[in-house]
């Protein structure tokens, strides 16, 4: 079977493909804003971004994971989730507490989706 890789960096991939699906991998603001919800809808459209790279889109969703610097800001990200979220098509997902790389980095999202 084929995989197919993109965004290559010397580290990881932001995109991998495999067997009809679709990897992304752990996806963080680029403004890095003290904002959870405007750091969770950029993440949200570099999402989009990429599952359209990968030939998907969020109604393929399959399973969600998202890290919280702090999760009691977790409405303010789960407000942003839940306006971007394909209505009736919501993936699996678990969302935590966790330290990310960086202390500005307030929110991380990895999904998987199908492909085609």
């Amino acid at each position: 079977m084929t995989i197919q890789r993109f965004e290559v960096g010397p580290r990881m991939s932001q995109v991998v493909v495999h067997g009809g699906l679709a990897y992304l991998a752990g996806i963080v603001a680029d403004d890095l804003v003290p904002s959870v919800g405007a750091q969770t809808r950029q993440i949200l459209g570099k999402i989009d971004r990429l599952l359209a790279l990968a030939g998907t889109d969020k109604t393929r969703l399959l399973k969600a994971n998202i890290w919280l610097s702090d999760i009691s800001r977790f409405a303010e990200m789960n407000a942003e989730w839940e306006a971007w979220v394909a209505p009736g098509q919501p993936p699996a997902r678990a969302t935590v507490e966790a330290r990310l790389a960086k202390p500005e980095y307030l929110v991380e999202i990895m999904v998987e989706a199908v492909v085609g």
